[in-house]
Parts: structure tokens; C-alpha cells; sequence
């Protein structure tokens, strides 16, 4: 049986029922007519462009629609929208405050000047047609483009990061892919962000606030980098568990609480699964939510974990990161998945 995907599952769902905005219509057929249009059962979405007002435009797929229909010829969604579009599901257009909308940016091409929408961001770089598929009823770049657009509009080089994690987690790219795509853009603007972020870029993170925190590891705590998203057996080849970030030399895991984190059953299985390892000899830390924009008090937790580490060298281990041979790995890794209320999320991560 097909197991549903988890709320957390990098890759998103197929969108329901979108509903592509009409215009003005005398006859009422094919859309409100200018008397409809001003009542309660119509909503403008922009210009003279109308939709139900049932339609649900927190939507990311619904709200992009309505932003850009009806685009300049030619033009096609880019960044974050772009990125949804292809099946990203953390690309959800808000801030991290999860309230503030980031506008939609539209790739209209040189020589172009359309005149600007409200939630609309116009690029006016260059647009190979070649580029654009469609995507949910809207143009779109495709997902290398997409994305390189969303690293270089990105607000910082962390947020660019977490638009390169969460593409790679959605198995919609990859750092390679990106690299060569960057190399054929040498001289464009934004572009010394775009490099830097993928030096610091992982392809096995499935969160952006594991990205947020292992960034906090590297570039605050000053900590080498670690191994994400690791699963952790024991001598015989058992399952141990898979740690959100392992200082392997250190003997040190960090561990990412989300929300799935706080029900009574997840809870208790996250205290079990922590006892079993401190019992191995690894040290733990924790980071969750509304820790992960106070920096000073995540690096203090995680420098604090690793002067309690035990630093074991390998053969004094009970624990390795290095997979058993032969088929128990698969049977041990798919035994602790079972255990997962996020199963599908983290198989992708240890595969």
C-alpha cells in the first residue's frame, strides 16, 4: 500500500482544484460581469482579472497563478515560484516568519518593460526559450534556471543555501548540475552568492531549519563540517538511528526538533533513540524552532556538546557511521524506517 506523503516530504503534493483567474465578461459566461465582479461571490486577483472568492489563495501554486496570469509573451516564472512549480514543497513563498509574502519574480527578458504588478518581482535578464516549460497552467523556467535565480535573489547566503538544499532534497537538481549551470553564467549578477552557497550546500538535509542549524555549526560555531542526515549503526550492523548532524571525530550528534517532534508517541521514541546512543558513547544537542534564530544560545548548546564529548577513537567505538556489507544494511535501515512517522522523507536522505 502507497503510503501519503508527510506534511514535511521536501516534495510536494500535485495542487487541487487551481483556478485560473477570467476577466470582465457583459454576458456573465466566461467570467463576472462588472456588477458580479464588485458582490461578495468574486475576487480580484490582479488587473481586471477575477476568480471565485472560494478559491484559496494561501495556496503557493494558486497565489502564483493569480499574480501572473496574464503574463508578458514570452515571460515565464522563475525562483521560488518556479521552483514549487517543479514539486519543491518548501518553497512556499513567505518569509521564515511563515506570514510575510515574498513577491513572485517573472523573467520577462531584455528589451522588455511591462508595467509592474503588486506581488510581482520583473527580472529583465536573459530568457532562452529553451528554458521554459509549463508548469500548473504558467510558464515556468526550468528547474536548474529556477533555481539559480532563487539562490541570486535570495536575501543572504544562508537563504541561498536553504533554495539549493531543499531543490536537492526535492531530487529536483543536484550540486553538480548547478555548478556547470553557474559556469555558463559566469558574469551575471548575483553570482558570487550563488558559488559561495554551494560550497556550503548539501544534498542530504530535508529541512531548511537542518540547513539553518548545520549552517550555525559552520559558519557560527566555526565547527568542522559534519555529516547530515547519517545513520548510525552498531558493531553488529543494527540500525542505531539517523542523526540529523554527526561530528563523527567528536562522537557528537545534533538533532533538529520541528513541530512532528512534540506529540507524546515522537517524543517518547526521540528520549529512547537518544538513551540508546549517549549509552554508546556519543554526546547529543538539540535545536528546535524558535532556537534557530537566536544564534548565540544554538552556538553555546553545540560548543557545550562537544567539550562533553567523549572524542573515542574509531576502535574504542561501540558505534560506526560507515554501513555494514551486504543486505543487513537495507533490512536494518528499513526495520528503523518503519519507526518513522516521516519515513518516505528520511529514506530519501539515507539511500
Amino acid at each position: 500500500m502507497s503510503q501519503s506523503p508527510h506534511r514535511w516530504d521536501p516534495v510536494s503534493r500535485p495542487p487541487r482544484r487551481l483556478v485560473l483567474p477570467v476577466q470582465l465578461d457583459p454576458a456573465g459566461r466566461s467570467g463576472p460581469t462588472r456588477g458580479a465582479a464588485r458582490g461578495r461571490i468574486w475576487r480580484r486577483t490582479c488587473r481586471s482579472h477575477y476568480v471565485p472568492s472560494w478559491v484559496d489563495s494561501t495556496v503557493p501554486e494558486q497565489r502564483i497563478l493569480e499574480k501572473v496570469v496574464p503574463l508578458p509573451p514570452g515571460g515565464a516564472v522563475t525562483g521560488w515560484a518556479a521552483c514549487r512549480n517543479w514539486g519543491a514543497s518548501f518553497f512556499d513563498g513567505l518569509q521564515p516568519d511563515g506570514v510575510t509574502e515574498i513577491p513572485v519574480p517573472v523573467c520577462i527578458g531584455t528589451g522588455r518593460h511591462p508595467r509592474s504588478r503588486e506581488g510581482v518581482r520583473l527580472l529583465r535578464d536573459r530568457l532562452d526559450p529553451a528554458e521554459i516549460a509549463v508548469r500548473n497552467a504558467v510558464p515556468c523556467t526550468c528547474e536548474q534556471r529556477a533555481l539559480f535565480d532563487a539562490m541570486r535573489l535570495a536575501g543572504d547566503l544562508r537563504a541561498a543555501v536553504v533554495a539549493m538544499d531543499m531543490m536537492a532534497a526535492a531530487r529536483l537538481t543536484s550540486l553538480s548540475r548547478m555548478r556547470a549551470y553557474v559556469e555558463t553564467r559566469a558574469r551575471w549578477d548575483g553570482v558570487p552568492q550563488v558559488r559561495a552557497a554551494l560550497e556550503l550546500a548539501s544534498e542530504r538535509s530535508r529541512s531548511p531549519n537542518e540547513t539553518r542549524m548545520r549552517l550555525i555549526w559552520e559558519l557560527d560555531a566555526g565547527l568542522p563540517r559534519p555529516l547530515v542526515n547519517q545513520p548510525i549503526w552498531d558493531e553488529r550492523g543494527r540500525l542505531l538511528g539517523i542523526a540529523d548532524l554527526l561530528d563523527a571525530d567528536a562522537g557528537v550528534v545534533g538533532e533538529f526538533d520541528g513541530a512532528d517532534h512534540r506529540g507524546a508517541a515522537r517524543h517518547s521514541k526521540d528520549i529512547g533513540r537518544e538513551q540508546g546512543l549517549r549509552e554508546r558513547g556519543l554526546e547529543f544537542f538539540r535545536v528546535t524552532g524558535p532556537d534557530i534564530w537566536v544564534t548565540d544560545r544554538v552556538v553555546r548548546r553545540m560548543l557545550s556538546a562537544r567539550n562533553r564529548a567523549r572524542w573515542l577513537a574509531e576502535h574504542e567505538r561501540t558505534w560506526t557511521a560507515t554501513p555494514p556489507p551486504g543486505p543487513g544494511r537495507a533490512q536494518t535501515l528499513d526495520a528503523y524506517l518503519d519507526d518513522r512517522d516521516w519515513s518516505r522523507s528520511v529514506q530519501h536522505a539515507a539511500g
